[in-house]
């Protein structure tokens, strides 16, 4: 069964000078938050988001969940996946590449196997599977005691 996500957002005044505000999402998980052209494109602006900074979250979130379900699958449950996503945004060019990291305390499992298992996670998440063809992925996965 499909699944639709909404969210909603207001923004006033031109792209460089102009701010917007995340209204809200269909689930009432996120508050409002302040978007705008700075803490997209020029530095971290304190308080405000941008588009890549949640496709970053949302590339984690989503390759988490599929490397924790792949390695439940294959009879190895993770005790605990700590996973981050860097997304690079450049002006005038767009999204050019997300930067997977994940740390992994999988028992039973080796090295080898573990990076296997997130390269697949990588390759089969949806988000990655959205980004695939247009935007470089990498990844860096290790376990930890």
């Amino acid at each position: 069964m499909a699944t639709e996500r909404t969210a909603q957002v207001t923004w006033s005044g031109d792209l460089m000078s102009g701010n917007g505000t995340i209204e809200r999402v269909g689930s009432g998980a996120l508050g409002e938050l302040p978007v705008s052209w700075p803490a997209r494109a020029e530095s971290q602006q304190a308080g405000k988001t941008s588009p890549e900074e949640l496709i970053a979250a949302a590339h984690a979130a989503c390759f988490s969940m599929a490397l924790s379900h792949a390695l439940a699958q294959a009879g190895t449950p993770p005790e605990r996946l700590a996973s981050s996503a860097t997304v690079t945004f450049v002006p005038g060019t767009g999204i050019t590449k997300s930067v997977l990291e994940v740390e992994g305390t999988v028992p039973g499992m080796d090295g080898d196997a573990f990076r296997e298992a997130a390269e697949t996670a990588k390759a089969n998440c949806p988000v990655s599977k959205a980004l695939s063809g247009n935007v470089e992925l990498e990844l860096r996965a290790s376990l930890t005691g």
